[in-house]
């Protein structure tokens, strides 16, 4: 009898912590999948340098720092860092933003000159003030305050050639419109003889020879923000971009890349989100907001990415733009439009960094 007891007493204990066990072991398979990295584009060096980062125990937000940081000096295809997108004066300027999902905090530099660290420009707006965004000569003013090196010449040999071959194609292509110049590179003035009464080009106008000025073909070359995700081993997820913007744009252009919900947003509670493209179209619809609002409704990371490409694209058919999506969990997925999109990721189940392609959506 007393064998039979001691032998009840045993399996009554196994039935109590068998629940526990089982939590344990999920755990431990939550903790394989993590950390997780993240990138828009095949910026395979950025993920490496936030890969070994997390993976040596640092934060999602401090790994977040160190990969778009490498990228930053690498001037990832001439469109991250210093030394890129000349705008209309021939100038390079960096918006860069940085989101933690546990505290919901967000540090980000706009149009920043002379500075060229902008993530860690970015990093130190939320780490020492109580805003959320500085802008230009500001912003510089406060990274420097901060310790980053400053103030110095962003522009670059390469950027300069590239400004002074646009200053001769007569400043074509560039992102004004409804305008005539008072010479081919300006100063502008508002063409209000081909404007009807609501503010619309007239169509005739083509008729009466009128230069047409187009904006920039959008591509990767041009018009390409880094926006990453990391997860730590923790499971606490951060989002950051860095970018020099838009080649050719007019001075004081900011564009998505510092505008949280737009070129980046994490929740810890849901996942996070990375955009690039066209941002001046972009930003009007906060996609990555929409995308971690989505699968915080229940969406997968492919349904989240897909849906925000194809709100934007239902008002305007022809913008080029990606995103792509990360779970808590470290699934992830993009979408795009208008180009064929990559973006790479490395996990434990990696041995480097894997480039994953998507083909735009019908």
């Amino acid at each position: 009898m007393a064998k039979r007891s001691d032998l009840s007493i045993f399996v009554s204990t196994l039935l109590l912590f068998l629940p526990l066990l089982m939590v344990a072991e999920a755990e431990l398979g939550e903790s394989e999948k993590f950390p997780v990295v993240v990138s828009t584009w095949p910026f395979l060096e950025a993920v490496r340098a936030a890969w070994r980062a997390v993976d040596n125990g640092s934060s999602a937000v401090e790994a977040v720092v160190e990969g778009c940081s490498a990228c930053e000096e690498l001037r990832c295809d001439g469109t991250v860092g210093p030394g890129g997108s000349p705008n209309e004066n021939g100038e390079t300027m960096i918006d860069a933003l940085v989101m933690d999902g546990v505290t919901m905090e967000v540090g980000a530099v706009a149009a920043m000159r002379y500075v060229k660290d902008g993530i860690r420009a970015a990093n130190l707006v939320m780490k020492y003030s109580q805003h959320t965004l500085l802008a230009g000569e500001g912003a510089s003013a406060f990274a420097i305050s901060m310790g980053l090196p400053g103030p110095m010449n962003l522009s670059s040999p390469e950027s300069v050639k590239k400004w002074s071959d646009w200053k001769d194609n007569r400043c074509q292509p560039n992102f004004r419109k409804n305008v005539v110049p008072e010479n081919d590179c300006g100063p502008y003035k508002p063409n209000n003889d081909r404007m009807d009464i609501s503010g619309d080009i007239r169509t005739e106008s083509c008729k009466m020879g009128t230069i047409e000025y187009k904006p920039p073909l959008i591509g990767p070359h041009n018009h390409d923000t880094i926006s990453m995700a990391v997860i730590d081993k923790m499971g606490h997820i951060a989002v950051g971009t860095s970018t020099n913007g838009a080649t050719f744009k007019i001075p004081g252009r900011v564009g998505d890349g510092p505008i949280a919900g737009s070129s980046a947003y994490a929740d810890d509670e849901v996942g996070g989100c990375g955009a690039t493209g066209d941002g001046d179209i972009m930003m009007r619809f906060l996609p990555c907001y929409q995308v971690v609002e989505s699968m915080r409704q229940g969406m997968k990371p492919e349904e989240a990415a897909k849906d925000a490409m194809s709100r934007i694209a239902r008002k305007f058919p022809d913008f080029v733009g990606a995103v792509v999506a990360v779970d808590k969990k470290g699934s992830h997925a993009g979408a795009c439009h208008g180009w064929t999109f990559q973006y790479s990721v490395q996990n434990p189940d990696m041995d480097d960094v894997q480039v994953f392609t998507v083909l735009p959506s019908d």
